[in-house]
């Protein structure tokens, strides 16, 4: 008995450095390191006076201004800690300025529940990290929002109100409230179950794509990568259902965001999700799709000399979004942000 205890731990001690290699396979080199970096200034140069970030028509916008914060965070950037720690808590007091008496963060120029979602998380994940209390009463207010205006099909729309739902802006409900829940407050589960039923009702296993809404056919990219990063992450996908529907040769979510990589609808929205999607899944399949990324983003010349990601071949919101998005999925290897960690 004792050596097989001895020959258990030893092995046990054998794998760890196995593992630890295993997640270390996909790291950010010195270029992409270089590249964010630069970004990060060029973002940091953009903040307004009042902590809010703009981007085109998106003036003074609680969900360009999330993005922005979560870019920074996506590097260890936090209020104290970090060369961009000032920038954080200017834009997390922003956000809690925004704040409507019942609990709507979209601030004196207005929004939708996009901009509520993504302020959610930022907000969330601050809190998550610091334990901030002045964080906790705002977050808890919004999350509360949510939860109050989810539809009896368990999904969200645009206003704060149970008034309907499609698959994009049910997903950045699920994604806020996931945040929220791992800060450690309170997400009824019934909540969670219905969001996750609904968007299960999105899916078509005839191509392994998710709809807009369940009575529309068409499947997309972003759609797609936004259905399959929140069924990870919430653990509704596991690793052997995907090994499974592959050897039986049947579509699945993952193969079909391969195939869609280069879609040039909602591009940046969809790599926000697929990023972290494949991350969850691990393996090569992230290891491929990070080589892609950093092809894309770092070694292509997409980035422009100024730091930022703004060519007009994909223009999606405006630079300040792209640029946002491209730090944070750029960053997933560096594993700063709570919700995106596997």
């Amino acid at each position: 008995m004792r050596r097989l205890l001895l020959g258990l731990l030893a092995s046990c001690f054998l794998f760890l450095p196995f593992a630890r290699a295993q997640e270390k396979r996909v790291e950010m080199d010195d270029a992409t390191k270089k590249a964010t970096a630069k970004a990060l200034e060029w973002l940091k140069d953009r903040q307004n006076v009042d902590g809010s970030f703009s981007d085109g028509a998106y003036a003074h916008n609680t969900a360009i201004t999330a993005y922005a914060m979560i870019a920074f965070m996506s590097q260890g950037h936090l209020p104290g800690q970090g060369q961009y720690g000032p920038e954080v808590g200017k834009a997390a007091r922003f956000l809690m300025a925004s704040q409507r008496h019942d609990g709507y963060l979209v601030g004196a120029r207005g929004g939708n529940m996009y901009c509520h979602a993504m302020a959610t998380l930022a907000l969330a994940e601050l809190y998550g990290q610091t334990g901030d209390d002045m964080l906790k009463e705002p977050v808890k207010k919004a999350t509360d929002l949510i939860v109050k205006s989810q539809h009896q099909n368990g999904g969200w729309r645009y206003e704060p109100q149970p008034t309907g739902a499609d698959i994009s802006v049910t997903i950045m409900q699920v994604m806020a409230l996931r945040a929220a829940k791992n800060a450690g407050l309170h997400v009824p589960d019934t909540t969670l179950k219905n969001a996750i039923r609904y968007i299960n009702s999105c899916y078509r296993p005839t191509d392994g794509g998710f709809t807009y809404m369940p009575s529309s056919g068409q499947t997309g990219f972003a759609r797609t990568a936004a259905g399959a990063c929140v069924l990870y992450l919430t653990g509704e996908y596991e690793d052997d259902r995907l090994e499974k529907l592959r050897k039986e040769g049947k579509p699945n979510p993952i193969d079909y965001l391969h195939r869609k990589f280069d879609s040039p609808t909602h591009f940046y929205y969809g790599h926000y999700y697929a990023a972290h999607a494949m991350h969850q899944v691990g393996g090569k399949d992230w290891e491929d799709w990070y080589g892609r990324l950093v092809r894309y983003f770092v070694t292509s010349g997409s980035q422009q000399p100024d730091g930022s990601w703004s060519t007009t071949s994909r223009r999606e919101v405006g630079p300040v979004y792209q640029t946002s998005i491209a730090v944070i999925v750029l960053s997933v290897p560096a594993h700063y942000l709570p919700i995106f960690q596997r």
